[in-house]
């Protein structure tokens, strides 16, 4: 095995930022931990009983999440009292035996599984090493899965990933990490293997999701919604223009296939700041929302006045961030089975610590929100000649806005010289695929190579047709198919309810066994309320200190550790004049310690911070700032927030925040 490094169950994560020293009624600590408490997960046959040792109790949902209040030895048994918070709502008493330990608050959740092998969930972890050590995986792998394409069943496997894509913030389920550990393939990938139990709930007398006939009933309603969100700056005039002619022509070829109304288009048109020049009049605008739209007459009519500014802007990027947010954030896109947002503009993105960005966010956080909200974002890049200083900033904002998970690339297309007839056989093509993958899905035929259709390997998305009139269309052609399944998975998982596989305790690889550099999952990490206020309050002052220093160097760490004497449980602890990283100072606890995931601030330390550029110190606090505005965004998003155990109160419930999103 090749630089195995053990994560282990110590996993710090939460409860470590608010303490009430003079509190006496709290948990058990987890063993070796100032502040972290012990916290259990009940399995399926669980009661709970008023007094230990009973043998009668109410039936408690299977794997609630329960805090740790005390343990006792009762007929040769440990008994546990419980608690559905850390302040003293104690419920009852359950049986250890019935219950499974949780140290760490993290969970999985499965990416979308268009273009990739099914995940398998393994009895051990020496299974899914062998396959990783190996330097043939494919050959290694290969007898497992015939085995489960065939029969379903093989002696090393307990489940597989279900075939329809299961979108957690619609279906919740949770598959917590039990263990983790960190490995380096023979192929020199390093991948996650994790232990997980898997708590989704299974009608027996249900079809299966995955059925043909339910399939094929289900994707017949399949439908799509794309929005365009258009720079409507300085010499736009000739894109605005050919963007209504490909919306009209794909509104027509709908009616002559009879499709009606399966495709709805929207835009939103951005500028720049109103701030820095009043006479552009709106930094961002909703022309038409594709929820409120009725057929392409309907939309025509809706953006006849939309016309490029003829004033300049303050700078030469624009605000294509407000746009997107936009779009994101005030259309309904649980509406729409394919979600798309298409991005076009000649100039870069005002980023997130420009005084002049109406969000506050950069490329990263907008592709975070989203890849939650099921929208992929494409980015046609005008490269005009006005641009020439501007493209390569532009691209590399754009790359990282518009990378796909399932493509596992970015749909960044750049149109050579903002050529007009290049750029409107671009979006032709873009339609046509979309009419075609609509078309396909009226007659209950699923795209070709989709997981609910294969009985081998997904193939390759197919060459581009012939008649596709330049590179960039081409490459559009190929993915926009691509990117056409993993939307058909995911809308079939949602109609038919698709659910997490019913198995209790397995071992899971992060990635793709034969095709490394694909994720099979991503962990979430399940946030209450006042963790994520804890979390915002800390990364404030991180924050608040090291603009500070920018003024005065080298105080920051000065100003940080009074911080973490104030904030901590005790100010003696770590916080000595000797400690120079903030990890060390106990600003983040034990937070963040021991998580399958590398911190940019614990590991700053105060020679580190002195040593950087003033740029890269700015890079640091932009960081951190876009992260504050998401913990914001998703502190308000007030339906994503799940309760664990039942009666629970409001402020344990959590959000499945990506392990990524934390600082």
């Amino acid at each position: 095995m090749k630089g195995l490094f053990r994560i282990g169950l110590s996993a710090a994560l939460l409860f470590g930022l608010c303490f009430n020293a003079l509190a006496s009624n709290k948990p058990l600590l987890q063993a070796g931990k100032k502040t972290l408490y012990q916290r259990v997960l009940t399995t399926p046959g669980c009661k709970l009983t008023v007094k230990p040792g009973d043998q009668s109790g109410a039936a408690q949902e299977a794997f609630s999440r329960y805090y740790v209040y005390q343990r006792q030895q009762v007929t040769g048994k440990e008994w546990i009292e419980v608690g559905t918070d850390t302040v003293g709502k104690k419920i009852g008493w359950l049986d250890s035996a019935c219950t499974v330990e949780w140290k760490m608050q993290l969970s999985l959740a499965f990416t979308n599984p268009a273009g990739r092998d099914l995940a398998l969930f393994f009895k051990d972890r020496v299974s899914i090493e062998k396959i990783a050590d190996s330097a043939t995986p494919a050959q290694t792998y290969a007898p497992i899965l015939e085995n489960m394409k065939k029969t379903g069943r093989d002696p090393v496997v307990v489940a597989r990933e279900p075939e329809l894509f299961v979108d957690l913030k619609k279906n919740f389920y949770l598959l917590p990490i039990l263990q983790a550990e960190e490995i380096k393939s023979d192929a020199g990938f390093d991948l996650r293997v994790l232990e997980v139990a898997s708590v989704s709930k299974q009608d027996p007398n249900a079809n299966p999701a995955t059925s043909p006939q339910v399939v094929q009933s289900s994707i017949k309603a399949f439908n799509a919604g794309v929005v365009f969100v258009l720079d409507s700056t300085l010499s736009m005039d000739p894109y605005i223009e050919r963007t209504r002619e490909a919306v009209r022509n794909v509104y027509n070829r709908m009616e002559k296939e009879q499709l009606g109304d399966k495709v709805k288009f929207g835009m939103v048109a951005f500028r720049s700041s109103i701030k820095a020049v009043p006479g552009l009049e709106y930094v961002s605008k909703m022309y038409v929302d594709p929820t409120k739209v009725k057929d392409g007459a309907d939309f025509l009519a809706k953006i006849k006045d939309l016309k490029a500014t003829k004033v300049s802007s303050a700078k030469f990027d624009e605000d294509p961030y407000a746009g997107v947010y936009d779009a994101l954030f005030n259309i309904n896109w649980n509406e729409f089975g394919a979600r798309y947002i298409v991005l076009v503009s000649d100039a870069g993105a005002i980023d997130s610590n420009d005084p002049l960005s109406s969000t506050g966010l950069n490329a990263e956080r907008l592709r975070e929100f989203a890849k939650e909200k099921g929208v992929a974002i494409y980015v046609l890049h005008l490269k005009t000649a006005a641009g020439a200083q501007n493209h390569a900033s532009a691209k590399r904002q754009y790359d990282v806005l518009s990378f796909n998970a399932v493509a596992n690339k970015s749909l960044y297309y750049p149109v050579e010289a903002g050529n007009v007839s290049t750029f409107g056989q671009t979006i032709d093509t873009m339609g046509a695929a979309l009419v075609n993958q609509i078309k396909m899905a009226s007659t209950g035929e699923v795209v070709a190579g989709s997981a609910a259709s294969a009985t081998g390997n997904p193939p390759p998305p197919p060459a581009a047709p012939a008649a596709a009139p330049n590179a960039t269309a081409a490459q559009i052609a190929r993915d926009a198919e691509l990117m056409g399944r993993a939307m058909q998975l995911a809308y079939l998982g949602d109609v038919t309810n698709a659910k997490a596989p019913p198995f209790f305790r397995a071992w899971i690889s992060d990635r793709d066994l034969v095709q490394q550099n694909l994720p099979t999952t991503e962990v979430r990490v399940l946030l209450t309320k006042a963790q994520l206020s804890d979390l915002s309050s800390v990364v404030q002052q991180i924050v608040d200190a090291a603009n500070a220093s920018l003024v005065s160097p080298g105080d920051m760490f000065e100003r940080l550790r009074s911080v973490a004497a104030t904030m901590g449980r005790d100010p003696n602890d770590l916080r000595q004049a000797n400690a120079t990283k903030l990890g060390e100072m106990g600003l983040l606890g034990e937070y963040l310690d021991g998580l399958p995931y590398r911190s940019d601030i614990l590991s700053l330390d105060e020679e580190g911070w002195k040593s950087m550029s003033v740029s890269a110190q700015t890079q640091f606090m932009m960081r951190l700032n876009t992260k504050l505005r998401q913990y914001q965004i998703y502190n308000q998003d007030v339906g994503s927030w799940v309760s664990l155990a039942k009666d629970s109160p409001p402020s344990e419930h959590v959000y499945p925040v990506l392990l990524e999103s934390l600082p």
